[in-house]
């Protein structure tokens, strides 16, 4: 099972979000051999999820947690 995607997390800069292995930036782990891929945050701003068909699941009782995975 894949996990949640945060939609808000405090540093997205610090994490790769290209798989589901959310890697630190400085330490890929998919083996592409290239840079990290942003948060979608980071490219269209903190209401990012409501545009468009991602595919999540929102919780409208509980939101997701602000904190990337560990």
């Amino acid at each position: 099972m894949a996990k949640k995607f945060p939609l808000h997390p405090r540093h997205p800069e610090r994490i790769c979000w290209g798989c589901d292995k959310y890697c630190a930036a400085d330490d890929l782990g998919c083996g592409n051999g290239s840079g990290r891929t942003q948060h979608p945050a980071e490219l269209l701003g903190d209401d990012w999820y409501t545009y468009g068909d991602w595919g999540l699941e929102l919780d409208e009782g509980h939101p997701q947690a602000d904190t990337p995975p560990s």
